[in-house]
């Protein structure tokens, strides 16, 4: 695959009393395989329009097609020639991802239409633009397709485009415009992924192909069976699954998981090799549709899709998680998940890494402990590396400690987040704390939370168990603070603090706020901030709230880009909180 990477390199600074020094240069956010170009940068024409939120005006009260977007910005295609277009800077541009909204359908369901896609001025192909996943709306029944039952948002959803005839150049023009065949009124254009994918991967040696104990790679017919088959002699042989190019459609026979536990499965590439969930439409009862990784299990290089078109699990028109993993030792890396649910994993000594999310209808990668005492999820030294996680609906990454109902679920121990990039959950958190003891979260790069934070420390409801101790260094956050209530920041910290806590902030980059840059609350908390640089936050630069209670250190901490009024600290605990310099 192209060495082409989308990662950003910041020089971070420490002051120190009155002198300010270049303290260290760290990366921040994932090593991905594309190059993102975002809508708002590119060249408008024939009437296109840039439409961006500003950071110091209203957040308002609910979604908005600028909160969702990456960059708080798009470019507005609506009347027939407007287009934008950009210069490619990948080499051997061969393949490209178009997030982008389109409207509903009147009553709901979405549509689909075409965009041209046009090279240096020559018409290359359409590309299909599809509203039918995106476009929920939340109300007091919870989430609908049915416009008439709450506030619209998910207004975007991604479509992957292979790219026809030869790769597109590097420096070519490549321009997306409403044709006469667009049946949208408007094209909302958020961003395009562009990156030269490597060819189909070959068939390992001393492995099984899924293909030869009867799966479809046309998609025309169910394949569960035959691919559990093959799982089944991988177990006894010790031999690797091997998944060839092509669609592969399970789960609209069998109402059950596949599991691949124990064993080592893997495709012919994210582009290439497809597992395709496609539950009925209608069903009595619970229909689960998820991939099982179990103890020892490496999954990875494919792609996997659902028919869902709504946050319902196991329910009619609802998805599954997207893997669920358990047991121990299992690694899960290169795969690309869409329009599922979260990806819920669990267990000891897990890793899931350079894996893709979009669209999900939960989590993008949730690290627990499942809710009950499970030996298969304890949710010991589980990791998350150099993912590429957007367009969630819930956190688009978190890890969740959870007593469960009774109280009688173990602690989380040794969560670890290094080197992710989440960008535009619709719902929820770039990144979400919520609980255990010696949390790692370094490095990630959090951007454009559309409904809470960049980041929220703490716990999570009443069966959280409490957050012990975490490190939280060295990650980007940007344009964090949403619509959902007011008290969303680009970083909120609150928790209650038990005998010995240590939460530790240091050396976090915290730019384009919303409201406030960082947020403090709880009981007897005992907080280190130290090195962190604010920047251009809509309120105060260190937000210390009511009723707040315990001890706070500050050292080195930076706010830059105030507008008159604005302060670097603010605290309003009343004296609860001693602040230690």
């Amino acid at each position: 695959m192209n060495a082409i990477v989308n990662r950003i390199r910041i020089s971070v600074y420490i002051s120190l009393c009155v002198v300010c020094i270049a303290a260290r240069i760290h990366a921040a956010g994932a090593l991905v395989p594309f190059i993102t170009l975002e809508g708002e940068a590119g060249t408008p024409a024939g009437g296109a329009v840039i439409k961006a939120f500003i950071i110091g005006d209203e957040v308002p009260a609910k979604a908005t097609f600028e909160l969702e977007a990456s960059g708080g910005a798009y470019m507005l295609l609506e009347q027939e020639g407007a287009q934008v277009s950009w210069m490619n800077p990948a080499e051997g541009m061969n393949a490209m991802t178009i997030r982008a909204s389109i409207p509903d359908a009147e009553n709901g369901g979405g549509i689909e239409t075409a965009l041209e896609l046009i090279v240096d001025g020559v018409f290359r192909q359409y590309v299909t633009l599809r509203s039918t996943q995106s476009w929920v709306y939340r109300g007091k029944e919870g989430w609908s397709n049915d416009p008439t039952k709450g506030a619209a948002m998910k207004f975007y959803n991604e479509e992957r485009v292979k790219i026809t005839g030869e790769p597109v150049k590097k420096g070519s023009t490549i321009t997306l415009r409403k044709g006469p065949s667009g049946a949208a009124v408007w094209y909302r254009i958020d961003c395009i992924d562009v990156e030269s994918a490597a060819p189909a991967g070959v068939q390992p040696a001393d492995s099984l192909s899924a293909v030869d104990f009867g799966a479809d790679p046309a998609g025309e017919k169910d394949s569960q069976e035959a691919i559990e088959r093959c799982i089944a002699e991988a177990r006894t042989s010790g031999k690797t699954v091997w998944l060839p190019a092509g669609t592969f459609l399970i789960s609209s026979k069998k109402n059950n998981a596949l599991d691949v536990g124990g064993v080592t499965v893997r495709g012919a590439g994210m582009w290439h090799t497809a597992v395709y969930r496609k539950p009925p439409a209608v069903f009595t009862g619970v229909w689960r549709s998820n991939i099982r990784v179990g103890s020892l299990t490496r999954l990875s290089d494919l792609f996997i899709d659902c028919n869902s078109v709504t946050r319902a699990i196991g329910k009619p028109g609802g998805g599954d998680y997207g893997i669920a993993a358990g047991g121990s030792n299992w690694i899960v890396e290169r795969v690309w998940i869409q329009h599922c649910d979260a990806n819920w994993m669990s267990g000891t000594d897990g890793v899931i890494r350079r894996c893709r999310v979009a669209d999900s209808w939960g989590d993008g990668i949730n690290l627990n402990n499942g809710n009950r005492p499970n030996p298969d999820a304890l949710g010991l030294r589980l990791r998350a590396e150099e993912n590429f996680v957007r367009g969630t609906g819930d956190d688009g990454l978190a890890t969740y400690s959870d007593a469960g109902g009774k109280r009688d679920n173990g602690k989380m121990s040794g969560s670890t987040f290094i080197s992710n990039t989440s960008v535009a959950p619709y719902w929820a958190n770039a990144l979400r704390i919520a609980g255990g003891i010696d949390v790692v979260v370094r490095d990630n790069l959090l951007c454009d939370a559309s409904g809470n934070c960049g980041i929220e420390i703490g716990t999570f409801g009443e069966s959280g168990h409490p957050l012990e101790s975490v490190v939280v260094e060295g990650n980007v956050i940007r344009r964090g603070g949403g619509w959902n209530t007011v008290n969303r920041h680009g970083m909120s910290i609150g928790y209650k603090g038990v005998p010995g806590n240590r939460i530790v902030v240091r050396n976090n980059i915290i730019e384009d706020s919303r409201r406030a840059g960082i947020a403090i609350s709880g009981d007897s908390i005992n907080l280190v901030l130290e090195g962190n640089r604010v920047s251009n936050p809509a309120a105060a630069g260190i937000l210390i709230r009511q009723n707040t209670s315990g001890a706070v250190r500050l050292s080195g901490n930076v706010v830059t880009n105030l507008r008159p009024g604005q302060v670097s600290l603010k605290d309003d605990s009343g004296g609860g909180v001693r602040l230690e310099y």
